[in-house]
């Protein structure tokens, strides 16, 4: 068994020595090194890249907080300006209330005195016969 084992390694050490005198085991070892060459500069590379990566969400992260704190700024005025709307339109309400008040009372009082003045007149044409004559052509009695 031990002599199986020593044979086999003696196999690969001759193996290895005339392999490694071969020109074309010279030239895979070579391929291989320049493969793992690559494949660092591959990984160095994507490093790189995830690097440019992290850096365009900072600034895009960024970019995003600034639009926010302007959208808020945005709404806030909207508030501002609606609230401004909802004041005007109570103030005409209340102005307009205000303002017509007078003309109201005004208008009360023209129409208490034509009562009063139609009575008048009707209480005098009941003594004067042309006047009640008058009324009477004209509806009022």
């Amino acid at each position: 068994m031990i002599q199986n084992k020593l044979i086999l390694l003696i196999i690969f050490i001759c193996m290895g020595v005339i392999l490694s005198f071969n020109p074309a085991f010279a030239q895979t070892q070579k391929d291989i090194l320049d493969i793992r060459e690559r494949l660092i500069r591959l990984e160095e590379g994507q490093k790189a890249l995830n690097q440019r990566i992290d850096d365009l969400d900072k600034r895009l992260g960024v970019r995003i907080d600034g639009l926010e704190k302007r959208m808020d700024y945005l709404v806030n005025l909207i508030y501002v300006v609606l609230a401004g709307m909802f004041t005007l339109v109570g103030f005409v309400l209340w102005d307009r209330r205000s303002a017509l008040a007078p003309a109201i009372r005004r208008t009360r009082d023209i129409e208490e005195r034509e009562e009063k003045l139609e009575r008048a007149i009707k209480e005098f044409a009941l003594k004067n016969p042309d006047m009640k004559e008058i009324l009477k052509s004209l509806g009022l009695i």
